[in-house]
């Protein structure tokens, strides 16, 4: 049984409510509908997770639809446990959680990320972050048009 987060619950609702927005701003999506009854239900009892495998389907289908749009490895290519590391220095994974992440459930993946994430302490998250902001940012940027004219005002 993988349980997943309530972050993970509040961040696909958050993405449905963008995705799909209400029409009329009172009516949620079915998708949020169905995840906001999960989340509340947690609220109240004060649980952390909900289990992966008993989340309602329609419930556990909107969240398999966020899943889909987050990043399945945290690898950045710089694996240390081949070197007998217990802990991968570049992505925080053991040497097990390495090895078998093919086969393991987007709940059980998302466990992994949650903690790596947590505790902060691989090169993804320190050493490269930089790299990848920077690199992410320069790609975003919309190029300048050759004759010095703002983009938007650039016909």
């Amino acid at each position: 049984m993988a349980g997943i987060h309530i972050t993970d619950i509040e961040s696909a609702i958050n993405w449905w409510r963008q995705k799909s927005p209400s029409d009329d701003g009172i009516v949620a999506c079915a998708e949020v509908r169905a995840l906001a009854e999960i989340y509340a239900l947690m609220v109240y009892h004060r649980e952390p997770e909900a289990d992966e495998d008993t989340m309602p389907v329609r419930a556990r289908e909107a969240w398999l639809a966020w899943y889909q749009h987050t990043p399945d490895a945290p690898c950045i290519a710089i694996c240390s446990t081949a070197q007998g590391d217990p802990l991968c220095k570049g992505c925080g994974r053991t040497e097990d959680e390495v090895q078998h992440w093919p086969v393991m459930s987007p709940g059980e993946k998302r466990q992994v990320w949650r903690r790596i994430t947590l505790e902060a302490k691989a090169w993804r998250f320190n050493r490269y972050a930089e790299r990848a902001r920077d690199s992410a940012l320069t790609l975003r940027a919309p190029a300048a048009p050759a004759d010095g004219a703002h983009p938007e005002t650039h016909a």
